[in-house]
C-alpha cells in the first residue's frame, strides 16, 4: 500500500512537471540539459521532467515602457529636461533570451543615448516643431540594434520637453512680441484696406457723377439741337408756305398791303404817344406815296 501511495505521488509529480499550459500571447523557452531546446506555444504543452525546463517566459504583447527623464543638449547649447515612452514587442523569444541579459534595460538605454544624439544635432526650435522626425530617427537607430534581441521597436513618443526657466520666460517674450507684431501688422492691413475702401468708393461714385453730368450734357445738347431743328423746320415750311403764296394771283399785292399797314400802324402808334417826339421825315412824298400805294391797293383788293 505504501508504495502504491509513492508511485501515485511519483506519477503525480511527474505529470504535472511534464504538462505544461502557455497562455495566449506567451512564449516559453525550454532548455534540454541546459541547452535551448525549442519555445513552447499557446496551449497545451509537454515537456520531460526532470531532463526539460522552462528557462524564460516572454510576452509576445506589445509593451509600453517609460524611458527615464534626462538632461539633453541642444546644437546651440541649450539644455532640456526630455522624457519619452517607448513601444516594442518580443518577436523571436530564443534571441530575447540569449541575445542580452536584459533586453528591458538594454533598450531602454538605447533609446536615452539615441535621443541625446538625435536632439544634439537640432536647434532648440527644431526640437518642438520636429517631433515626429526625432521620434522616427529614435526608432529607426533601436529598431536596427533591437534585432540582435529579439525585440522588435514599434514606436517612440516624446512626452515632454522642458527647458530651464530662463529659456521658457525668453520663449514666452518672444512669442508675446510675435503676437503684438502679429496685431498690428494686421490693424495697419486694416486701415489700408479701409483707405484703398474708400479711395475706390470715392473714385467710382466721381466715375458715376461724372458719366451723369456727360449724360445730362448730351441729352440736353441733343434736346437743343432737336429744339433747333424743329425751329428751323417750321421756319423753313412758313417761308416756303408764304413764297408759294406770293407766286398765287395777287400774293404781291397782298403783300404790299401788309406792308403798308404795318406801316401805317406804326407810326400811328408812335403818334399817339404824348411822350414821343414824332419827328416827320423830311421827304413827305415818300409816306404820302406810301400810303396813297397802300390805300390804291385796299381799293383794288376786293376786285382781285
Amino acid at each position: 500500500m505504501e508504495i502504491a501511495i509513492v508511485l501515485l505521488v511519483i506519477a503525480v509529480i511527474f505529470i504535472s512537471r511534464s504538462v505544461k499550459v502557455v497562455p495566449q500571447q506567451n512564449a516559453w523557452v525550454v532548455e534540454r540539459l541546459g541547452k535551448y531546446h525549442g519555445a513552447l506555444t499557446p496551449g497545451l504543452n509537454f515537456i520531460f521532467p526532470f531532463i526539460d525546463k522552462v528557462a524564460y517566459k516572454h510576452s509576445l504583447k506589445e509593451i509600453p515602457l517609460d524611458v527615464p527623464s534626462q538632461v539633453c543638449i541642444t546644437r546651440d547649447n541649450t539644455q532640456l529636461q526630455v522624457d519619452g515612452i517607448l513601444y516594442f514587442q518580443v518577436t523571436d523569444p530564443m534571441r530575447a533570451s540569449y541575445g542580452s541579459s536584459n533586453y528591458i534595460v538594454a533598450v531602454t538605454q538605447l533609446a536615452q543615448t539615441t535621443l541625446r544624439s538625435v536632439i544634439g544635432k537640432l536647434e532648440l526650435d527644431k526640437t518642438f516643431e520636429e517631433r515626429d522626425i526625432i521620434n522616427a530617427q529614435v526608432v529607426s537607430a533601436i529598431d536596427e540594434a533591437a534585432l540582435n534581441w529579439g525585440v522588435k521597436v514599434l514606436r517612440y513618443e516624446i512626452k515632454d520637453l522642458t527647458p530651464p526657466k530662463e529659456i521658457l520666460l525668453a520663449m514666452q517674450s518672444q512669442i508675446t512680441a510675435e503676437r503684438e507684431k502679429r496685431a498690428l501688422i494686421a490693424a495697419s492691413e486694416g486701415r489700408r484696406q479701409e483707405q484703398i475702401n474708400i479711395a475706390t468708393g470715392e473714385r467710382e461714385a466721381y466715375i458715376a457723377r461724372s458719366e451723369g453730368e456727360k449724360q445730362s450734357i448730351i441729352n440736353k445738347a441733343q434736346g437743343e439741337a432737336a429744339s433747333i431743328t424743329a425751329v428751323a423746320e417750321a421756319t423753313a415750311e412758313a417761308i416756303a408756305r408764304v413764297a408759294a403764296a406770293i407766286r398765287q394771283p395777287g400774293g404781291e399785292q397782298a403783300v404790299q398791303l401788309k406792308v403798308a399797314e404795318k406801316a401805317v400802324d406804326a407810326y400811328g402808334q408812335v403818334a399817339a404817344d404824348a411822350s414821343t417826339t414824332l419827328i416827320i421825315p423830311g421827304n413827305m412824298s415818300e409816306v404820302s406815296a406810301l400810303i396813297a400805294s397802300a390805300m390804291t391797293l385796299v381799293r383794288q383788293a376786293p376786285k382781285n
